[in-house]
């Protein structure tokens, strides 16, 4: 490549995207990343294990919790896109971002973030109570840390994202009063890691031997290290689900078969068959894996169908 074509390719990427048709509300929704909602689904997490969900109070607690932290969520992604739109710019995916983009101002994204931020806790402090407040506002402080300097150090950056997953799985069982099992938090918190440290190893994959990483922190990691990450969680998951399910069992003279223990199977063959995408590298953007493909899709209504008939006793 001459050195007018580099001038030239250099000047493209840093010029900024055209802002896209649609206007400055869905701009904001944009920003707000709506397919990372998805995410929050994991609020009733401790409700369905403790086999409390299905009460009308706990539905219309959890949509609320739902919504809440999905306002927390959107919030940093704003406050992110603001602080890194200089950046972006320069990236050639991430420049089309709305904020990069021109679409919406810096300031207004720094606006709608910080009353997001400020409206979400004092909201569930009203609504839900002090707990689910202070957690969310714990929330908020660690994401927007990880925003502004966590996301650029070494393992402290995939334990923050950890939590964060984590958080989601706690708040529903804080928001009802339910007591969370200490092998549903270990569970929980190395499947989250699992999933976090596969989607670094899978960019670090295919990032390998090119030029601008989309995360400047994936140059100091190394593939050997991020798989045996993602190796260690999942067994530790699997040990942590196993010892769950038997701890937890069900009744054995009330039950037709022993479900809760069955559904280990269904486990271990999640965390085998999301971890054929882990080990090829294509595990970066993990939403996709879960809602599209079949054989994991197909294990997941197992596993669900087996612990919903555990939890009903049947």
């Amino acid at each position: 490549m001459t050195d007018t074509a580099v001038l030239r390719q250099r000047t493209h990427q840093e010029r900024p995207a055209p802002p896209r048709k649609g206007g400055l509300l869905a701009g904001l929704l944009r920003t707000a990343r709506p397919r990372q909602w998805v995410k929050n689904v994991l609020v009733v997490a401790a409700p369905a294990a403790a086999g409390e969900l299905f009460s009308r109070h706990a539905l219309t607690r959890l949509a609320l919790v739902f919504v809440l932290f999905t306002a927390c969520a959107a919030a940093v992604y704003l406050v992110n896109d603001a602080r890194d739109a200089d950046a972006d710019r320069a990236h050639p995916v991430k420049r089309l971002r709305p904020v990069a983009a021109g679409q919406v101002p810096v300031p207004l994204a720094y606006a709608v973030g910080g009353c997001l931020a400020l409206a979400a806790p004092a909201a569930a402090a009203w609504l839900c109570g002090p707990a689910v407040a202070a957690l969310l506002t714990a929330y908020l402080a660690m994401q927007l840390a990880y925003c502004v300097s966590l996301k650029h150090v070494l393992v402290v950056d995939l334990a923050v994202v950890t939590t964060g997953f984590l958080m989601r799985a706690m708040i529903g069982g804080l928001a009802l009063g339910i007591p969370l099992s200490r092998w549903f938090l270990i569970t929980t918190g190395f499947g989250a890691l699992f999933m976090v440290s596969a989607k670094r190893y899978s960019e670090a994959v295919q990032m390998a031997g090119k030029a601008g990483a989309t995360r400047a922190l994936l140059t100091e990691y190394t593939t050997g290290y991020l798989r045996f990450v993602w190796q260690l969680a999942a067994g530790v998951a699997v040990l942590g689900y196993c010892l769950w399910a038997m701890e937890e069992g069900g009744v054995p003279h009330t039950s037709v078969l022993p479900w809760r223990q069955l559904s280990m199977v269904a486990f271990i063959l999640a965390i085998l068959r999301y971890a054929v995408f882990a080990d090829r590298g294509t595990a970066g953007e993990p939403e996709d894996v879960v809602l599209r493909d079949r054989a994991l899709a197909l294990i997941g209504v197992a596993w669900v169908a087996m612990y919903g008939l555990a939890v009903a006793n049947w």
